[in-house]
């Protein structure tokens, strides 16, 4: 199976909905982030593992705590997957924490300051 097929991004997209529902409604870890999102998923080719990015609305405490109580939860959230989903292997789940929307609100607040502060220097 190649790494782009159809059926690979069938499964993403099937993994990660699953994921994002055991995320949100079933974990009662109270180190998890009630502000915490599955932006994307890749499931390897031959089933075997999974790298799921996750993305965690708060400072740098609130990202190490939600990582640290998914990786806890790794065995029940492997159980729902096993569970929800018919594959012939049930993926190991590696979560990486993704930056890029906290990223895109600090680029895009910096252009609004810096649209502001033009248009208040073209006033004068």
């Amino acid at each position: 199976m190649r790494k782009n097929s159809m059926k690979n991004t069938r499964i993403n997209g099937e993994v990660q909905r699953v994921l994002a529902e055991v995320i949100r409604g079933e974990i009662k870890d109270p180190r998890i982030s009630p502000l915490t999102s599955v932006i994307a998923v890749e499931v390897a080719p031959d089933l075997k593992t999974c790298k799921a990015w996750i993305s965690v609305y708060g400072d740098e405490q609130a990202k190490k705590d939600t990582l640290a109580g998914l990786k806890s939860a790794e065995g029940y959230i492997k159980n729902q997957l096993a569970k929800q989903i018919n594959l012939r292997n049930t993926p190991e789940i590696h979560f990486i924490v993704d930056e890029s929307i906290a990223y895109g609100v600090r680029m895009s607040k910096l252009i609004d300051d810096v649209i502001k502060n033009d248009e208040e220097g073209n006033k004068e």
